[in-house]
């Protein structure tokens, strides 16, 4: 697993043989063995300029459901734990 910061904001999670773009800290786009794919959920003008520039244009990728790329990542993996202090 390596996590590499592309730009402000823009972060690549690679694992699996996939690659998994977080704007913010939200899973929006990536790659995986059937290529190239983005959600279809839309979160902000950001997110979505972060996307493009990440896949390599706005017509670049299947449209998925934000679902499924929760699904890869294991959403509740990746939030912060909360942890009892004694």
């Amino acid at each position: 697993m390596k996590l590499n910061t592309i730009a402000s904001n823009m972060t690549e999670l690679n694992f699996n043989g996939m690659s998994v773009l977080f704007s913010y800290n939200t899973p929006v786009a990536g790659w995986d063995d059937q290529g190239a794919f983005r959600t279809s959920t839309h979160y902000s003008p950001t997110t979505s300029k972060h996307i493009n520039k990440y896949l390599g244009g706005s017509d670049v990728g299947r449209k998925v459901t934000q679902d499924y790329i929760d699904s890869i990542v294991g959403e509740n993996k990746w939030k912060p734990q909360k942890y009892n202090s004694y």
